[in-house]
Formats: structure tokens, C-alpha cells, sequence
């Protein structure tokens, strides 16, 4: 990679941030991008804004810090007449992490549109195989575990996005009574496409976690960044380079993430994965409360759902880009499952040589 293009990366880069912190200050409508917290249960005043007695004030304090009384029921929690961490659960979905997030996907977005006007389009340096061969890439059943993987991901990764910022962009455009409407379902598909999404990781882990164990060679790929920011530089790779392999472990552990705090969102009674988690991070020398009700639970899985969800949305931008617009033949790998030799042999070299030398199953297809 040339110091130029170095010194053009670097002025995108510094461009879109710029653009970034012009739309959070806008949306913020303070230059520090300062986070008003939630107005309701803040401050430990006197619901209403009356100044009422010392003694009400006192009293109002006490029940806001989570004073707990009797009850006849068999819930106890239902003694708490007020859930204090509401408010700060809250202030950080709302705030931080809602405009944050936002942040980091329009950074994305920006970052890969100045990577393409300065990179441009990754072609294959020796061209197309003049004979038109081919070879097979993925077979079927990898095609189709790819694509209920990512066609689930995209319905729930928009459908929550909507939840997150679709009253901001959405709403205003739709109405409210549309805007309702298609959170409602947009709810209902997020919830029942996710065991699509998790069928198609369980399958992917099995097809390929074989294939996706670093070794030194990532090493060196990732030393040269790929080849991607230079032209004329090809990494010996085998069947799944070391950013393949980055997008592999993020979709596995992401997913098995976004997987287990959704159930506890879906079933909050009856997965409750935090004050284990926390449990185990006392142990390593954290100091993290072990006994949480539901719905702290809740809270947590709300706030780690959402925080894993935009740094997957983010990443997965970046993967669509390079496996689509952003390389020539990478596309045919996940639709024909026929990849150009030439292709093949920039990209993924030593996985050619091993496939050339299994015989039938590894010979290269003439062209048609």
C-alpha cells in the first residue's frame, strides 16, 4: 500500500468522521454531544414537578432509591413500587448507545464509499480465465446454509433497526398509524425469523468451522492487509483467508450472542443469563451483583442485544460490499457456486493447488 493511497485513506477517513460528528451534533443539538437523560424518575424529585413537604420529598426519595414493602402475593418483587434502574436503562438505550450506534454505522457506510472511490473495484490482475474454466466454490447445501444465514439476518437486523431508530426516520415519513403497523409485524418477523438465523449458524458452524482455525498464515495475509489496498499483491490463502475467517467467528460468537439474549428477551421467565455470566466475571476478579430480578435481566439482554446487533450490522455492511460491488467474480461464489480460475488462483491459492489434486472432485469445470 502506497503512501498515497495511505494519505487518501486517511483524508476519507477524517472526512466521514467529520460528516459523522456533524450528524450527531445535529441529532444531539449540542456540540459536545451532550446525552440528556430520561426526564421521568430523574433527580429524585416529586413526580409532577410539585415541591410538596419535606417529609414527601423524603419519602418520594426513599421510594425512588427502591424501598421495598409487603405484599400478600406470592411475587415479592411486586413489593418495589419503583425500579430505579429503569431510569438508567433508559438514559443509555436512549441515549449513548441509540446515537452512538448510529454513529458507528454511518462510519461505516462512509468508510467503505471512500475505500471504493480511492480503491475502486477489485478485478482480477491476470483477467478471466481465457478458456472460461471455473471451480466449484460452495456446493449447494453451503449456497443455501449462506443464504438463509444472511436473508435472515438482513430481515432482522432492518427490523431492528426500525425498533431502534425507526420513530426518528420512519415516522415522520409513514405517520404513526403506518409507523405502528409495520413495527407490529416487523416485531413478529424479527421474533420467528430468528430461528431461521439460528438454524443457518448452527450449519454454518458445522460446514466450515474446520476450514476457519487461524493459523500463521493469517498472519501474513492480514500483514498485507489482503492484497485489497494494493494491486498486485495476492496472499497465499487457503480456502477461507484470514478476513473470511474474521467474518466466520463474528457471525458464530455474534450470533450465539444475539441468540441467547434474544431467547432471554422472548422468554424472560425462563433464561435468565446474567447473574451466571456475572457469577463467573466475580471470579476473574469483577465485582458485578448476582442477584437480579427478571427484569434487570431483561434490561441487560435489551442493552447487549442491541449493542451486538449494530456491530454485526456494521461488520456485515462491510462483508456485503466486498463479496458484491466490491470485487469482480466474488459474488458467483454464493450464487453459481463456479468461481473463475483465475480468481480462484489470486485469492485463494493454495486452496486451488488442494483441490487440483483431489482428482474428480477437485477438477475445474470447462466453460459452457
Amino acid at each position: 500500500m502506497t503512501w498515497s493511497n495511505i494519505r487518501k485513506l486517511a483524508g476519507a477517513l477524517a472526512l466521514s468522521l467529520m460528516v459523522a460528528y456533524g450528524g450527531a451534533a445535529a441529532l444531539t443539538g449540542s456540540p459536545a454531544l451532550d446525552v440528556a437523560q430520561a426526564q421521568a424518575q430523574t433527580g429524585g424529585q416529586v413526580p409532577g414537578g410539585a415541591s410538596g413537604a419535606l417529609s414527601q420529598s423524603e419519602m418520594w426519595r426513599a421510594v425512588r432509591g427502591g424501598i421495598t414493602g409487603t405484599v400478600s402475593i406470592p411475587d415479592k418483587q411486586a413489593g418495589q413500587l419503583v425500579q430505579s434502574d429503569g431510569d438508567v436503562w433508559r438514559a443509555a438505550k436512549n441515549g449513548p448507545l441509540s446515537q452512538f450506534g448510529g454513529i458507528f454505522l454511518l462510519v461505516s457506510i462512509i468508510a467503505i464509499a471512500a475505500f471504493y472511490l480511492i480503491r475502486g473495484k477489485i478485478r482480477i490482475e491476470h483477467g478471466p480465465d481465457p478458456q472460461g474454466r471455473t471451480i466449484e466454490r460452495f456446493n449447494a447445501l453451503e449456497r443455501a446454509t449462506h443464504w438463509l444465514t444472511a436473508s435472515s439476518f438482513i430481515v432482522l437486523g432492518l427490523t431492528g433497526l426500525n425498533v431502534s431508530y425507526g420513530r426518528y426516520v420512519l415516522k415522520p415519513i409513514l405517520g404513526p398509524d403506518a409507523f405502528a403497523a409495520l413495527t407490529y409485524y416487523g416485531k413478529l418477523a424479527h421474533n420467528y425469523i430468528a430461528f431461521a438465523f439460528i438454524l443457518g449458524i448452527v450449519m454454518m458452524f458445522f460446514l466450515w468451522v474446520r476450514h476457519n482455525i487461524p493459523g500463521w498464515r493469517d498472519v501474513k495475509w492480514l500483514a498485507v492487509g489482503g492484497g485489497l489496498f494494493t494491486k498486485g499483491v495476492h496472499p497465499e490463502s487457503p480456502r477461507f483467508n484470514a478476513g473470511q475467517k474474521i467474518v466466520f467467528w463474528l457471525v458464530i460468537l455474534g450470533g450465539a450472542s444475539l441468540t441467547l439474549s434474544g431467547l432471554a428477551l422472548m422468554f424472560p421467565g425462563d433464561i435468565q443469563p446474567w447473574a451466571g455470566t456475572f457469577a463467573i466475571l466475580n471470579k476473574l476478579g469483577a465485582s458485578l451483583p448476582t442477584s437480579l430480578s427478571i427484569l434487570q435481566e431483561t434490561q441487560l439482554s435489551v442493552l447487549w442485544h442491541s449493542l451486538v446487533g449494530l456491530v454485526m450490522i456494521g461488520a456485515i455492511i462491510g462483508h456485503i460490499y466486498i463479496g458484491s460491488l466490491g470485487m469482480e467474480g466474488a459474488i458467483d461464489a454464493v450464487a453459481s457456486g463456479q468461481v473463475d480460475l483465475n480468481w480462484a488462483k489470486e485469492h485463494h491459492s493454495l486452496w486451488v493447488e488442494e483441490e487440483m489434486t483431489k482428482g474428480d472432485a477437485g477438477r475445474t469445470q470447462p466453460a459452457a
